[in-house]
């Protein structure tokens, strides 16, 4: 029998898997679905905006948070919401090929959404039950940097899995039938998180912290639901928190929703006309690793100085590269060198100033229910991500892609000036191992 307080399980049998359990249906619901409707054709302004309400799983998420802090275990809620993850991914598979594609599949990827986003509060309930607070900040790079594999896996193998299908290198019989290809890799995404979930049945921990609440009364859940939600909003400098959260990435938030499609529009369209799978290997493989090496320095150097040391410089960082962008766009340069070293150097950039953003989560989380305020934190972040990238593709397509990511660096500077806010309010020892 399983001893149920075991709290020694060696993180690194499952911290890892977690982490790349929560970043790939994200991956997919914000990054893939954007390609896969580019190569689908729709437009840039449908893409953005639809992608963009797929967001709303994760900001309304703390409307149900409490209840999963409450009812059942973290680790119930986790095991479940993969099995669910696999089925969203197995209907958008079966109907993408459909005449109502787009209805269809942006009905399973919301059932893929509030999966994720369930999946999330749980899995970030758990490493903090899981996990003292030294294993915490050593951690926090290892699971940002597979959340950034998932993303390695999605947006970089899986592009260009597909990418491979189109063209007829691999399955020469799917050559240039796009909707079955997207179709295969949507189906083996599914079968992935299949397993995913069996293994997370028999591997993750039991800490006697992550009990159900017996004898949980409907009035009693109520009540605790209110208070979790008056608690976060009784937290200290909770302006500063909430502006911090919204703005930090407000210029990402639109660049994320078009640089797909920027890739892979044509010169005529002022893009820079990249093959899907090339696509995949500059922005999903070489752009990611270059994330996941932000995020392992980004965690090693606020182990060593403290969060409060490195927000204004991850804060730059993380805003500071969007020009090159602009270069990429003025110059419509068809040379890949200079394509990938550009977007190496932003997802660096966005790999080490995220670290910054995580951390920051976790310290307004501390206190009472954590799970559920963190899953609140949470829930501002994705606003802040959802609202600007609604209207992202409709700017793009009236300002054009040059002075669009102009204007996207001009939307980095609430940003700088929320992290110069928000470290005043850090404790100078937060983050140091």
């Amino acid at each position: 029998m399983q001893e149920k307080t075991n709290m020694k399980t060696n993180p690194w049998k499952w911290v890892p898997t977690l982490y790349f359990a929560q970043g790939l249906p994200y991956v997919a619901v914000m990054a893939i679905a954007v390609i896969m409707y580019k190569r689908l054709g729709l437009s840039n302004t449908d893409i953005a905006l639809y992608t963009s309400w797929l967001y709303l799983p994760w900001v309304i998420k703390p409307l149900w948070s409490p209840f999963v802090d409450l009812l059942k275990t973290k680790r119930f809620w986790v095991v479940s919401m993969q099995a669910l993850v696999a089925a969203g991914f197995a209907g958008v598979a079966f109907f993408i090929p459909a005449e109502f594609f787009v209805q269809s599949t942006l009905a399973f990827f919301w059932l893929l959404a509030f999966s994720s986003a369930t999946h999330d509060i749980a899995a970030d309930g758990f490493y903090m039950l899981a996990l003292d607070s030294g294993q915490q900040s050593f951690f926090v790079g290892i699971r940002n940097t597979f959340y950034r594999f998932a993303t390695i896996f999605g947006q970089g193998l899986i592009v260009m899995f597909a990418g491979l299908l189109e063209e007829g290198v691999i399955f020469g019989s799917v050559k240039g039938n796009i909707p079955l290809a997207w179709s295969i890799a949507f189906m083996l995404m599914s079968g992935l998180f299949i397993a995913l979930a069996l293994y997370h049945k028999y591997v993750l921990p039991h800490p006697a912290s992550d009990g159900e609440n017996a004898g949980m009364s409907a009035r009693k859940l109520l009540n605790g639901f209110i208070m979790t939600f008056v608690s976060f909003f009784r937290k200290k400098n909770i302006g500063t928190m909430l502006f911090f959260l919204l703005a930090y990435r407000l210029g990402e938030s639109q660049l994320v929703k078009i640089a797909y499609p920027f890739l892979l529009d044509g010169p005529e369209s002022g893009g820079l006309g990249l093959s899907v799978a090339a696509v995949g290997a500059v922005s999903g493989t070489i752009g990611v690793i270059a994330l996941l090496a932000g995020g392992i320095i980004g965690g090693i150097a606020v182990s060593r100085g403290g969060l409060r040391k490195w927000m204004l410089p991850m804060a730059l960082a993380i805003n500071l590269p969007d020009l090159l962008y602009v270069m990429l766009a003025y110059l419509q340069t068809g040379n890949i060198l200079v394509v990938t070293l550009s977007v190496a150097v932003e997802q660096f950039g966005y790999g080490f100033g995220f670290t910054a953003y995580t951390l920051y989560l976790i310290y307004a989380a501390e206190g009472p229910h954590k799970t559920a305020h963190y899953a609140i934190g949470t829930g501002f972040m994705a606003m802040g991500m959802m609202l600007p990238g609604m209207i992202a593709g409709w700017l793009q397509e009236m300002m054009g892609y040059t002075m669009f990511f102009v204007w996207v660096c001009i939307a980095t500077v609430p940003g700088i000036a929320a992290a110069l806010m928000a470290r005043r309010t850090v404790d100078h020892c937060f983050g140091r191992s």
